[in-house]
């Protein structure tokens, strides 16, 4: 009896401690947390994916002004979406938005949908993103987990190593029914487990699925980015690019199998 007592007066603490922080310091200034509208939340959470948040910044607002609706993603050629999306990497996800904005067309009158398992059928949107939408846009409470939320749940409630999604899911799953707004904790949450990174350091290399993300520099995936960059330009030269053979070729072979170029009368293309 006296370990729950302590433990609920533990989630107490720690839901006061997020809130005032959000209250306080809480990055209140960043541009999808001004919007409820689904579409610019889907945007703003494709961009997210891997992603710092202050590279991601000028790219919303710069995407948003050229395709503030659905219908004018929709509409837009890809190439036009790839040359703005240029800098955030991973350019599969602007093939996904891409598309999503097509289905969303076609098969929900423009409007992105509320129900998960829906939102889950989209190119591009998994678990994690079909709930963010869900909280960011619909206000919807559920569990909700990435980097920051598990450094801060594994930093407050000290977790041993290798920590399971799945523990740190029935901590939130218990504190869900005293969160009034759902937008404003997960967002208080996000902004608390940053604050915890700078100043303890990175907690969620303590979880089960913490994965260091690969060196850019001489990865595929910069040849890849380069190769795209390469083919926006007049006269691109790809074998031009300062990496081996055999790197571009296997680039150039993976951004076909992606759809994210084609080849047409011989050359290479955007799709």
């Amino acid at each position: 009896m006296m370990c729950m007592k302590r433990h609920i007066q533990k989630s107490k603490q720690f839901r006061a401690s997020v809130l005032e922080y959000w209250r306080v310091e809480g990055r209140h200034h960043l541009p999808w947390r001004k919007t409820r509208d689904p579409y610019h939340i889907l945007v703003s959470e494709m961009m997210l994916q891997q992603t710092q948040v202050d590279r991601v910044i000028p790219k919303f607002y710069a995407f948003i002004e050229k395709f503030p609706t659905v219908q004018d993603l929709e509409k837009s050629a890809f190439a036009d979406v790839l040359a703005l999306w240029s800098g955030l990497g991973y350019n599969r996800r602007a093939k996904f938005l891409h598309e999503c904005a097509r289905i969303l067309i076609e098969k929900h009158g423009g409007v992105v949908p509320k129900d998960k398992e829906t939102l889950l059928s989209l190119p591009g949107v998994g678990e994690y993103t079909a709930s963010a939408i869900g909280v960011f846009a619909y206000n919807r409470k559920e569990v909700l987990i990435e980097t920051n939320i598990r450094t801060a749940l594994i930093h407050f409630f000290p977790q041993r190593k290798k920590v399971p999604d799945s523990k740190l899911a029935a901590i939130l799953e218990e504190m869900l029914p005293e969160i009034i707004s759902a937008r404003k904790w997960y967002s208080a949450l996000m902004d608390y487990g940053a604050h915890i990174k700078r100043v303890h350091g990175n907690a969620s290399r303590r979880s089960s699925g913490y994965k260091k993300q690969s060196r850019f520099k001489g990865s595929i995936r910069q040849v890849r980015g380069a190769v795209l960059k390469e083919l926006q330009k007049d006269r691109p030269k790809i074998t031009a690019l300062p990496f081996a053979k055999e790197k571009i070729e296997r680039a150039v072979a993976g951004l076909q199998r992606d759809a994210l170029i084609t080849t047409q009368r011989g050359k290479l293309r955007i799709a």
